[in-house]
Parts: C-alpha cells; sequence; structure tokens
C-alpha cells in the first residue's frame, strides 16, 4: 500500500506544479494515502517519466476535476434530465386539467336546444384561433414528426393547440385532452433538447418522454402511459424505440406524482365497474369471442370516420367554417342523445350505474361513433381513445342485454380492450390501462381480448402515419 500511495503521489505533484490540477486535490490525495510527501526528492525522478504515465495522470486530473465520474451508481446527470422534463410535463398537465374542469362546470348549465348553437360557436371560436396563430395538426403528425423528422415537435403552434383544445373539449366535443397534451408535452421535451444542444435518437427519447409524461398524467398509469407513448407511434412494431423506454419511465412517474399533486384527483380506478368474480379458465375463451363485438365496433368506426374525413376533405373552405358546421353536427346529436356530449371521462360512470334499454344503448353506440368521428374529422382538438372505451363499454351492455347473465365486468372490458386495440395498435399498453382505470386486475382475460382486436383490425391503420417507411 505503501508503493500504491508514493506512486499516486508521484503522478500528481507535477500536475500540480504546471496547474493542472488544483493545489487542494494534491492535498487530498496526499491525506488519503496516508504518507507524507517530499517534493524536492521526488520531482526530478517525475521529471523522466515516460509519455504514457503522462497519460495517466492526465486521466486522473480529469477524474480530480470530475468527481460524478466515480458514481458507482447506473444514475447519471441524464437521469435528473429525465425527471426535470416529467415535472414539467406534470404541471403543463395539472395546470391544463384544473383550467378544463373549471371550464367544463362554466359550460355545464348550457343544456337542451342551447347545446347546437353553444358548440357551433366553439367551433367557430377555436377554427378562428387556429386561423390565427397557426394549426398545430393531429395525432397523424405527431407520428409523423417523431418518425420521419427524427423526433421534432415544434412548440411554435401549442397556444393554438391549448387555447383551441379547452373551447372544444369544454362545449361537449367527444374528443378528450390526451392528444393536446401529448403534443404540448412532447413539444416541450424537444424545446428542452435543442436548448442544450442533444441531438438524434437523444433528442427523439426526449420527446417521446414528454409524450408519456402526457399520456400518464391523465391516466394515471405510469407503465401504460410509457408504453402506449411507444406502442402508438408503429402499427406493427411494440417497441420500436426502444432506446426511449427508460427515459418515457422516469418522466411518467414523476409527471404522475406532480399531476395529482396539483390536481388532487387521487389514485384508484377512474371507473367504477362491478366487481369481478373468480377467474376460470373459460374466461379467456369467452374474452375472444366477446372482442369479436368489439373490434366489429371498431372496423365500423374506422370506416365512419374515413367516410367523413373524406366528406370534409370535398369542401374548400377556411378551417373556422369547417369547424361551425361540425360543431352543429356535434350539438345536434349531442341533443337528441345527451349522453354522448363530451369525452366520456365522467359519462361513463353513469353509463355503467344506471339500467338502460337496449334500444337506448343501440341509439347510443351509432351516436356516439358519429360523434367522435365528427369531432376528429372536423378540425375539432382532442383526442379519442377515452371515447372508444365508452364505445366499447356500450357494446358491452348491449350484449349483455342481448344474453343477461353473462359475466358483465368480462364482457365490458373485452370489448373495450378489443375496441381500442383495434383503432390505435396499441394491444400491450391497452392492457395495463385498462387495468388501472376500471380496478379490473386480472390481467389475461385482458390480453386476450387486446391481441384479439389488434390482430383483426383493418390492415390499413386509422393513423396512416403508423405506417413504415417501406408498406
Amino acid at each position: 500500500m505503501l508503493h500504491v500511495a508514493l506512486a499516486l503521489k508521484l503522478a500528481v505533484w507535477p500536475l500540480a506544479q504546471e496547474g493542472l490540477i488544483n493545489w487542494p486535490h494534491f492535498f487530498i490525495v496526499s491525506y488519503l494515502s496516508r504518507t507524507s510527501f517530499t517534493p524536492s526528492c521526488i520531482y526530478p525522478y517525475f521529471c523522466r517519466m515516460d509519455f504514457k504515465r503522462r497519460r495517466l495522470a492526465v486521466t486522473l486530473r480529469n477524474q480530480l476535476n470530475y468527481p460524478l465520474q466515480f458514481n458507482p451508481f447506473v444514475f447519471s446527470r441524464i437521469f435528473l434530465l429525465w425527471v426535470a422534463i416529467g415535472i414539467i410535463g406534470g404541471v403543463i398537465a395539472g395546470v391544463y386539467w384544473t383550467v378544463l374542469e373549471s371550464l367544463l362546470h362554466f359550460l355545464a348549465p348550457v343544456q337542451g336546444l342551447w347545446v347546437i348553437p353553444l358548440m357551433a360557436t366553439a367551433g367557430l371560436l377555436a377554427g378562428i384561433i387556429i386561423h390565427k396563430l397557426g394549426d398545430p395538426g393531429e395525432m397523424d403528425l405527431i407520428v409523423n414528426n417523431i418518425r420521419l423528422k427524427g423526433g421534432h415537435l415544434e412548440p411554435k403552434n401549442n397556444p393554438s393547440m391549448i387555447l383551441s383544445s379547452w373551447l372544444c373539449i369544454a362545449s361537449g366535443g367527444s374528443a378528450g385532452p390526451e392528444a393536446p397534451l401529448v403534443q404540448v408535452v412532447g413539444s416541450t421535451g424537444t424545446w428542452i433538447a435543442k436548448k442544450l444542444k442533444i441531438r438524434g435518437e437523444d433528442l427523439r427519447s426526449l420527446t417521446i418522454a414528454g409524450m408519456a409524461a402526457a399520456f400518464t398524467a391523465l391516466f394515471g398509469a405510469p407503465l401504460g402511459g410509457t408504453l402506449f407513448a411507444l406502442e402508438i407511434l408503429h402499427h406493427k412494431h411494440v417497441v420500436e424505440y426502444y432506446q426511449a423506454l427508460i427515459p418515457a419511465f422516469v418522466a411518467s412517474c414523476s409527471s404522475y406524482v406532480v399531476f395529482i399533486l396539483i390536481t388532487h384527483i387521487g389514485i384508484g380506478p377512474t371507473w367504477n365497474f362491478p366487481v369481478y368474480a373468480t377467474p376460470e379458465l373459460n374466461d379467456f375463451f369467452y374474452a375472444m369471442l366477446y372482442a369479436l363485438a368489439g373490434t366489429a365496433a371498431g372496423w365500423l368506426f374506422i370506416f365512419i370516420v374515413r367516410q367523413c374525413r373524406s366528406l370534409f376533405q370535398r369542401f374548400g373552405v377556411p378551417i373556422y367554417t369547417k369547424m361551425m358546421v361540425g360543431g352543429l353536427l356535434i350539438g345536434t346529436i349531442a341533443y337528441f342523445v345527451p349522453l354522448s356530449r363530451y369525452f366520456s371521462h365522467d359519462e361513463l360512470n353513469i353509463l355503467l350505474a344506471e339500467e338502460f334499454s337496449l334500444e337506448f344503448l343501440l341509439i347510443l353506440l351509432v351516436a356516439k361513433i358519429f360523434a367522435i368521428a365528427f369531432t376528429v374529422t372536423s378540425g375539432w382538438r382532442g383526442g379519442f381513445i377515452i371515447p372508444l372505451f365508452f364505445v366499447g363499454a356500450t357494446v358491452g351492455l348491449i350484449i349483455n342485454s342481448l344474453f343477461p347473465g353473462q359475466n358483465l365486468p368480462l364482457i365490458l372490458v373485452s370489448c373495450m380492450a378489443a375496441i381500442n386495440a383495434c383503432v390505435t395498435r396499441t394491444p400491450i399498453s391497452t392492457i395495463i390501462l385498462l387495468s388501472t382505470l376500471t380496478g379490473f386486475h386480472q390481467f389475461i382475460p385482458i390480453m386476450f381480448a387486446s391481441l384479439t382486436g389488434f390482430f383483426l383490425a383493418p390492415k390499413t391503420p386509422l393513423i396512416n402515419a403508423q405506417l413504415g417507411l417501406q408498406e
């Protein structure tokens, strides 16, 4: 040990003399070696050392100047950046949600026939905002930028996205806040990466981490939100950008905590589902059978959305005119079928708590599908994930009305999982999200239903940007 200590001081002394390291570092090394030093004796010897030893000394200097490199853990500085993105995302989501709830309570008294002019006006105002401040795009554009533009999401149109989506969602559009928040928080991740001169896959990873933070804040499921942000980027490959997996996990966890602290929503299932009985082997077969109905509803939804999109694209009118027409259509549906209004976050609990006739459920199913289709194709801002869960639950209640005495919780989650996996192509995250949102903790039946919807989905996905470059 004495020879090791003496060699260490031999390497450090001339560097201190030449100013290559700080004198405090030299005294620290000398103290740790527990031996005395005599520079007058060792300096002539050290001056004759060869190039290899000098390079070793320079390495030691770098380690002394950057003591974090001695860190024996996986933890690193980049971890703090992931946490920071999650915290920022949680703050953005928390403030957005708080304002949205205030607007929902403010506009809730508008009922009956007044819903139609309200939603037409909201569409007109949101369209004017987009026309003046810039078009922030939709989920298709987000996926396209992540896949083809290196993960660059431009934050310049975030004010347009925030203001227009508040109007669209609060007035009663059948689209939720997940898509606007994914754009806002994801572009914030891009902005931070650019400010720190981060490029390539690291920039894409930070953008995806921001997207995951947004999904997690709304769904209350860090694991599910992370996987959803990764799965939605491709229609076949579950995790194409695997480098972003850990950053997305870290950002999701910090975002989840911050969002709960701001909104005081609490931890637990979002929807009050019936209690699931002891699982049986037959449940896996029934889950796939029920999933066929959910998948069929997914096919119907995709067909109607494509027809409505084609219809609106034929009109060469400004965005605010198109959104006003969309508001008239959505408002008319909401007037005749009030339960089809809004993005179904609270309406799903009403659907589960009350008894509805088979005729009403069939009308509600058609009304909700058209309400979502008019919302997303006429330029209204919002996401259709939570509304799709509502459609799936409605299909499940229709099956239960046609064949009473079945396992209702199993029917509901199977149809909800199948339609979401069919439309969004996210089979794995759907399992986690539904388990968290419904309190249905038996993963395997949901897995069978989700995979059924995924593999029986149309070959061409609804989100065209999910297709690979060669497809």
